[in-house]
C-alpha cells in the first residue's frame, strides 16, 4: 500500500472502496488540509486519483461498465485499479455549487427587488394616507361595533335622547346585551366597580356602570351609588335635582378608590349629573363633535378605555363637565380667539387682572413658543414646542392653560380622516433648568389623557441635553405607559427623518425648509361675521335637526345592525354634519393665526404649506382629500 504525500493515506483502487467513500475522504481532506494552510490548493495527482470515477472533465457522466452494480459485487483486479484518468478536475469543482448559489440569491433579490418596486404605487403617501386605522369608523370587529351601539344608547339615556323603553326594545331587538335594560329597578352606577364597607375600606365587587340592582334595599344600597337620569327620575324642570341617591354617595370618594381612575373623572361624572342637566351635556357632546364624524369621536374614548363601556361613558362625560365648567372651551376660549384678548390688552378701562390674562397668553402666541406647521411622513399635523422660549413664572397659569387648550383646540381643526392624531416636537435646543415648571407640564399631560384622548400620534424630544435625563424619569412616572410608548428622542435631522420628510423639517431644526415662524396680528373686523346673529341662529336650527335626524337614525341602528341602508344613511348625515360645521364655524369660533396665513381655509379646505403658493393635488382636509404632502409616507 502506497502512501499519498503530505497525509499518509494508503492508497485503493476505486473498486476495493465503498462507493462514494472516495468522494467523503476526498472533501475531509481538503478541509483538514485547508484547516493547517488556508493557501494549499490539491494537486493534480490527488486530484487524479480521489474524484469520482463518472465525473469527467466537470460533469458526472453515465457510469462505465466496471463500476456498474454488478461490478461492485464482483470487484476488477488491481490492475484496473492504475488506469490512467485523462480527465482531470480543476478547482472550479469544489466551488461550483457555492458560485451557483450565490447566483441563485442575487437572481431572487433582483427579481424580488424589481417587482416589489413595480407593485409600489407611484405615491407611497396615497397608499399610507388613505388607510383607515383599526378602531375607526368604517374598520370596526363586530366586537367594537357591539361597544359603538352600547355607548350611543348609554349616552342617549344620560342625555334623555330617547326613553328606558325605546332603548331597551331597541337592545333587544338587536340581541345584544343592553348596558341600561328597563327590565327591574333602575341600573345603577357604581363607583370605581369598588363597593366600600361601613368602615369605609374598598372591597372589590364586580358591579359595572349599568349593573342591576337585583333585589329591593340590599347590600348595593351601602354603595356609593346614583341613579341613572331617567325620566321619572328628573324634576319639572329637566334637572336632575330630584335623582334620588344613597346617603353615603354625598361623601366624597378618596381619590385612587379606582387604580385606573387617576384624573377622578368618576366623581366628575357623579358631579356632572347632579349639577347638569340632560340637555346641557348633550349640547356640550355635540359642541365637542364640530366637524369629526359623531362616531370617531365616541370611539376616542372606547379606545382610550380599551372598549370598556362603563369607563368609556365616565370618560366622556368628566370630559364634557371639563370642557363646559372648567375651561370654558367653546363659549369663552375659542369664541374669543386672539382679537379679542388683544382688544382688551389695549384698552384703558380693562382690569388689571384680566389685562395681564390677555397679555400672558398673546405673549406665548407671538413669540412663538409653540406653533403649528406641516405635517409628518403620515399626514399629522405637526406641533412644535421650543421649550427655551419658556421660563418658569412669566406668565400666570391660567393664561398658560388657557394657551395650551386653544393650540390643542385649534390643532383640531386641521384634522380630517383618517388622520386623526397630531405630531409633537419638543425642541429642547439650549434647554436649561431655567425652562422648566411642572406645572403646565402637568396640565398638558392631563389634557392629552383625560380630555383629548387618542389625539397624540408621535412625540419627539429633539436635541435633549444630558440634564433632561432626570427630568425625564419624573415625567415618564406621570404619564400613562400608552402614551410614554409614543415618546422617541431625536438628536439630529437624520434621525427625525424618520418621522418627518427633510424637506418639511424646518433649518431651524438642521432641516432644508426655508421657514421660520411668524406672528400676524389679529386684523380688527375678521370676526364679523360673529356679529351676524340672525345667519348664526338659522346655522344652529340647522345643525340642531341634523343632530336630531343622526340620532334618530342612530336608534334605528342599534335595533338594526345589519341594515345597510342604516349604515349608509347615518354616514350621509355624518357628512352633512361636517359641511354644516364649516358653513357654521365663522359665526361662532374667531378668527387665528392659521386663518390669516391661509393654513385654514373657508369651508374646511387646510393648506398645510400654504407659504409655498401653490396648493398640491391631496393637500385639502375638507373631509374628501388627505393631508399631507408627495412625499410624507415611509
Amino acid at each position: 500500500m502506497r502512501a499519498l504525500p503530505r497525509f499518509g493515506l494508503p492508497t485503493r483502487t476505486l473498486s476495493q472502496r465503498p462507493r462514494g467513500l472516495h468522494t467523503e475522504r476526498t472533501f475531509s481532506a481538503v478541509t483538514r488540509a485547508t484547516h493547517k494552510n488556508p493557501n494549499w490548493t490539491p494537486s493534480r495527482q490527488y486530484t487524479l486519483k480521489h474524484t469520482h470515477p463518472n465525473l469527467r472533465g466537470g460533469r458526472l457522466n453515465s457510469p462505465s461498465p466496471r463500476y456498474s452494480s454488478a461490478s461492485q459485487s464482483h470487484p476488477q483486479g488491481p490492475h484496473q485499479s492504475h488506469e490512467p484518468h485523462h480527465h482531470y478536475l480543476s478547482l472550479a469543482f469544489y466551488f461550483a455549487p457555492l458560485y451557483v448559489t450565490l447566483a441563485c440569491i442575487g437572481f431572487v433579490y433582483f427579481e424580488s427587488t424589481f417587482h416589489l418596486e413595480l407593485l409600489q404605487p407611484e405615491d407611497e403617501e396615497e397608499f399610507s394616507a388613505m388607510e383607515i386605522l383599526p378602531g375607526r369608523p368604517g374598520n370596526l370587529t363586530p366586537e367594537q361595533d357591539e361597544k359603538l351601539r352600547q355607548l350611543w344608547a348609554a349616552i342617549f339615556k344620560l342625555c334623555n335622547v330617547a326613553s328606558e323603553e325605546e332603548l331597551s326594545a331597541a337592545m333587544a331587538e338587536a340581541s345584544i346585551s343592553s348596558p341600561t335594560t328597563s327590565t327591574g329597578p333602575t341600573p345603577r352606577l357604581t363607583m370605581g366597580a369598588e363597593s366600600i364597607d361601613k368602615d369605609g375600606k374598598t372591597k372589590k365587587k364586580r358591579l359595572g356602570l349599568f349593573s342591576r340592582n337585583k333585589g329591593g334595599k340590599d347590600e348595593s344600597e351601602k354603595e356609593t351609588q346614583i341613579a341613572s337620569p331617567t325620566p321619572a327620575a328628573l324634576g319639572a324642570d329637566g334637572s336632575t335635582s330630584a335623582l334620588k341617591t344613597t346617603r353615603r354617595e354625598t361623601t366624597p370618594l378618596p381619590p385612587g378608590t379606582d387604580a385606573e381612575d387617576k384624573y377622578g373623572q368618576t366623581k366628575h361624572f357623579l358631579e356632572t349629573l347632579e349639577k347638569q342637566s340632560p340637555e346641557s351635556i348633550r349640547s356640550t357632546i355635540w359642541g365637542m363633535v364640530k366637524h369629526d364624524h359623531p362616531d370617531a369621536l365616541v370611539l376616542r374614548f372606547l379606545r382610550a378605555r380599551k372598549w370598556d363601556v362603563d369607563k368609556a361613558l365616565v370618560m366622556l362625560i368628566s370630559t364634557m363637565n371639563w370642557r363646559h365648567e372648567q375651561m370654558n372651551v367653546d363659549d369663552v376660549i375659542m369664541k374669543e380667539g386672539e382679537l379679542f384678548p388683544a382688544e382688551l390688552e389695549k384698552a384703558e378701562d380693562t382690569p388689571r387682572q384680566t389685562k395681564t390674562l390677555m397679555r400672558d397668553f398673546l405673549s406665548q402666541i407671538r413669540m412663538g413658543k409653540s406653533f403649528l406647521h406641516g405635517v409628518d411622513r403620515h399626514g399629522r399635523p405637526i406641533c412644535v414646542i421650543r421649550v427655551r422660549y419658556h421660563k418658569a413664572g412669566e406668565q400666570c397659569e391660567e393664561s398658560l392653560e388657557r394657551y395650551t387648550v386653544y393650540l390643542i383646540e385649534t390643532a383640531r381643526m386641521v384634522l380630517a380622516p383618517p388622520v386623526d392624531t397630531a405630531t409633537v416636537v419638543f425642541d429642547m435646543t439650549s434647554f436649561s433648568m431655567a425652562n422648566m415648571d411642572y406645572t403646565p407640564v402637568k396640565f398638558m399631560i392631563k389634557c392629552f389623557e383625560a380630555n383629548y384622548p387618542e389625539s397624540l400620534g408621535a412625540v419627539l424630544v429633539h436635541k435633549a441635553p444630558w440634564v433632561f435625563q432626570g427630568i425625564w424619569k419624573i415625567i415618564r412616572g406621570w404619564l400613562d405607559p400608552v402614551v410614554a410608548s409614543k415618546v422617541h428622542f431625536t438628536n439630529s435631522a437624520k434621525d427625525m427623518e424618520e418621522f418627518i420628510a427633510p424637506e418639511h423639517i424646518p433649518k431651524e431644526l438642521e432641516g432644508k425648509e426655508n421657514w421660520e415662524y411668524k406672528y400676524v396680528e389679529p386684523v380688527p373686523g375678521e370676526n364679523d361675521k360673529m356679529k351676524d346673529t340672525a345667519t348664526r341662529d338659522k346655522l344652529l336650527q340647522e345643525r340642531e335637526a341634523q343632530v336630531t335626524e343622526y340620532e334618530q337614525l342612530t336608534m334605528k341602528w342599534i335595533a338594526k345592525p345589519d341594515d345597510e341602508t342604516l349604515r349608509m344613511e347615518r354616514a350621509a348625515v355624518a357628512e352633512k354634519l361636517r359641511k354644516g360645521y364649516w358653513e357654521l364655524d365663522p359665526f361662532i369660533r374667531a378668527r387665528s393665526l392659521y386663518d390669516r396665513v391661509g393654513m385654514l381655509r373657508e369651508g374646511g379646505e387646510v393648506v398645510p404649506y400654504p407659504e409655498e403658493g401653490v396648493e398640491k393635488e391631496g393637500e385639502k382636509a375638507n373631509g374628501e382629500k388627505k393631508v399631507a404632502a408627495d412625499d410624507d409616507v415611509d
